[in-house]
């Protein structure tokens, strides 16, 4: 009975111990949001049925991935490897609390484990500190030009192959319709060909190509040979012997003289040959001569009877109609292909770059055209101030513009403007050295600068500041917001948003003003780029 007892112990020990499950962590201490590694191992035999849970969250760490398992074999045993990336938005000590695993329908549990999540450190005397901005309109540029331009042009192109098919198409259908006789046609084109003045103009193989085409055309359809698909001696042999079938009168230098032209073409098509201008006129009269020769030499069959009463003028006069209404159908496929390339160009934009950049486009805005237009970069003042602008400032006389009791108290000051505060974009950049020694205090700047604004027409001026400092560190404040500006003249007001830097330096004081229409995305990217250029000469350099 004991030795019994012993066997049952050791099976049950043996089962116990050929399922092993081991848990691990790549570490145990990591930042804000940075990945903890946690792997699970289960060791069984290569019989055993192993169930690794799909978990969004392990405790109050979130599963933001779920790797592949692994398999490794030793010998008679599998050993499987499960994968889980963790992490923590919030700083503190974490427990990973156990995670069961089946293993042949049975729950085997991982150890758990404690894991901190640190702080991520800020150093504020190196790292230089900054108020979340404001959301601004993109700037909007034309990097990418050649992306609009490749597109206009396919569309340009499939608008004019459309307009080039059915001119074809409807020409076409004039000839068959207007022609009332082979003669009539072949002579008309002749016509049209001359005027073309293709071999003027070099291109003497396409000539050859159509003045060709116009005999061969004529004799298939008044003769009734296969004219268009035959070689030229096909085409000389056919007709002689259509002449005999026909009782054609035709002479032997009639029948020289289109078999003449007829190689002349072969010899410029197919062997690049070129003919002397003389030769080209000799040839397109014997075509001509020859045309006209075979359609006399064509038996005439006597007409019917209500072939006779047609009236002449009443014929012509249909014919005129015919091709007045060929005309005006021309033109409105014209029109119609003409308005759908521009409603399909404007739609392209209109859903690539906004319905307001198309409105701008077309119409214009002064502030759009600033800002993809050519920059400069320019120092004004002095001390001198740095500054990348759409235009080149003006110097402007500062006692014409500034009150006298301003003035006053000023010693030297250098003004620089573009555009007008009431109308449009406007900048202002000045700077200006006091008499008597004063401790300048920015703020109150700011305030006898809105001052006057207010009285040049500046209404419920709603006032916001902040510090700024430009890119070499220098420091300064920025005041800005919004406010009605009046026009003494029209005596409207239009709302306008305002940004102004102020600077100081020893005795100095440095300004920048920007004004521009409230919601003027392009004024509001103009502006954004201006103050980020803006750079400051240090008093004695």
């Amino acid at each position: 009975m004991k030795k019994i007892a012993y066997i049952v112990f050791f099976l049950i020990s043996t089962t116990l111990f050929a399922q092993k499950v081991t848990t691990a962590l790549d570490t145990t201490r990591n930042k804000i949001g940075a990945e903890f590694k946690l792997t699970l191992k289960a060791s069984v035999d290569t019989s055993a049925r192993v169930v690794f849970p799909n978990l969004k969250n392990i405790g109050a760490l979130e599963v933001i991935r779920s790797y592949p398992i692994d398999t490794i074999r030793n010998n008679d045993r599998y050993e499987l490897i499960k994968k889980y990336g963790l992490t923590q938005f919030d700083s503190g000590k974490y427990t990973i609390p156990r995670v069961p695993i089946l293993i042949n329908k049975k729950s085997f549990l991982s150890d758990s484990l404690l894991v901190e999540v640190a702080n991520v450190k800020v150093d504020t005397l190196q790292q230089k500190m900054y108020d979340i901005k404001d959301i601004v309109a993109a700037e909007s540029h034309w990097g990418n030009w050649w992306k609009y331009l490749l597109a206009i042009i396919i569309l340009t192109g499939v608008g004019a192959l459309v307009y080039w098919y059915l001119k074809k198409k409807q020409q076409k259908s004039i000839e068959e319709e207007v022609y009332k006789t082979p003669i009539e046609k072949a002579t008309s084109l002749l016509t049209i060909l001359e005027k073309k003045e293709l071999w003027q103009n070099g291109e003497i193989k396409e000539y050859y190509s159509e003045l060709t085409d116009i005999a061969r055309n004529y004799i298939e359809e008044a003769i009734e040979i296969p004219a268009m698909e035959s070689t030229t001696s096909e085409l000389i042999t056919a007709l002689r012997a259509a002449s005999v079938k026909k009782k054609m009168t035709l002479s032997q230098e009639t029948i020289e003289n289109l078999e003449r032209v007829l190689k002349q073409a072969d010899l410029v098509k197919f062997a690049k040959s070129k003919p002397l201008d003389f030769e080209i006129t000799e040839d397109r009269n014997k075509i001509q001569k020859v045309i006209l020769t075979l359609d006399k030499a064509i038996p005439v069959e006597v007409p019917e009877e209500e072939d006779l009463l047609l009236n002449e003028a009443q014929r012509q006069h249909q014919i005129q109609l015919q091709l007045k209404k060929k005309k005006a159908k021309r033109i409105r496929t014209a029109i119609v292909s003409v308005v759908l390339l521009v409603v399909v160009v404007t739609g392209f934009f209109v859903a690539t770059r906004g319905f307001g950049y198309v409105i701008d486009t077309i119409f214009g805005r002064e502030t759009k055209e600033l800002l993809e237009g050519e920059w400069v970069k320019s120092e004004y003042g002095n001390p001198g101030i740095l500054i990348e602008t759409p235009q080149v400032l003006q110097r402007v006389d500062a006692e014409k513009v500034l009150p006298k009791n301003t003035m006053a108290l000023i010693k030297e000051m250098q003004l620089f403007q573009y555009g007008d505060m009431m109308n449009g974009f406007y900048i202002m950049v000045s700077t200006s050295q006091f008499k008597q020694p004063t401790d300048i205090d920015l703020a109150k700047a700011m305030e006898g600068n809105l001052k006057i604004i207010e009285a040049q027409g500046g209404q419920n001026i709603i006032v916001k500041q902040e510090d700024f400092e430009t890119e070499s560190g220098v420091q300064g404040l920025k005041g800005y917001g919004t406010m009605s500006m009046l026009n003494p003249l029209t005596k409207s007001s239009e709302k306008v948003y305002y940004e102004i830097l102020y600077f100081k330096q020893n005795q100095g004081l440095q300004q920048i003003m920007i004004v521009f229409p409230e919601g003027d995305q392009y004024g509001s990217a103009i502006a954004e780029r201006m103050l980020q250029s803006v750079e400051l000469r240090q008093v004695g350099n």
